[in-house]
């Protein structure tokens, strides 16, 4: 038996039911998506930290593993079907961008809800959208390493290096990132990790010859 006759073999085992879908597994298939899908719409709501909340994102990853379930139905009934269906989302562009990489995520589960659910392995996505859950928590209310702040001082040229070493003190680690020189004095940026940046702030406002400075502290969850 050669390869094209597997093939041929195959196909006939996988759509021996001459298109033929029972209305029992529909339904059964589209309240095991509704479930699902409510899930991932309440684990949503609560983890989400957005600043600008998106209803239509999140009305749409609860109504994606409705259709994706449902195409996925209907190839497993024709082949015809299956041919045309790969054809038609072949030539669809989706063009909307997705601002948050975590909005990446609930789309793929949303996706694997659908698949999931598409092809009856019902046991597959509950386990995998429990587990998800449960990571998301765990990553949600874990402390991640804080973010570093940037020091931005203008001051006399002489003074550049005692503000460095007596500013170490109160830094868990401080890196001179650049030094910038002007005929009114030195523009210093500084990189520096520190749980007490309040008596670093007054360390700084003691030296006399320091015209003025910046604390800055970036957050990389933040979204504009």
């Amino acid at each position: 038996m050669n390869v094209l006759e597997l093939i041929i073999k195959a196909l006939r085992t996988v759509f021996s039911n001459n298109g033929i879908v029972s209305y029992k597994i529909i339904i059964h298939v589209l309240c095991i998506v509704a479930m699902l899908s409510f899930y991932e719409y309440m684990v949503y709501k609560k983890l989400s930290h957005r600043a600008f909340y998106n209803k239509a994102f999140h009305t749409g990853i609860t109504v994606i593993p409705f259709f994706i379930s449902t195409i996925i139905l209907c190839l497993q009934s024709n082949l015809i079907i299956t041919l045309g269906t790969i054809g038609a989302l072949a030539i669809i562009r989706f063009r909307t961008a997705v601002k948050d990489p975590i909005d990446m995520l609930y789309i793929l589960w949303a996706i694997h809800i659908g698949i999931c659910c598409g092809c009856q392995l019902f046991g597959l996505a509950t386990v995998t959208s429990v587990i998800v859950t449960v990571v998301l928590v765990w990553l949600n209310y874990t402390n991640l390493p804080k973010t570093p702040y940037t020091l931005v001082i203008n001051c006399d040229d002489s003074i550049a290096d005692d503000v460095v070493k007596d500013i170490t003190p109160f830094t868990k680690k401080i890196k001179v990132k650049s030094r910038n020189y002007t005929k009114s004095g030195l523009n210093m940026v500084i990189e520096l990790y520190s749980d007490d940046i309040s008596s670093l702030c007054k360390k700084l406002a003691s030296f006399d010859s320091i015209k003025h400075y910046s604390v800055v502290e970036y957050d990389y969850e933040d979204i504009v």
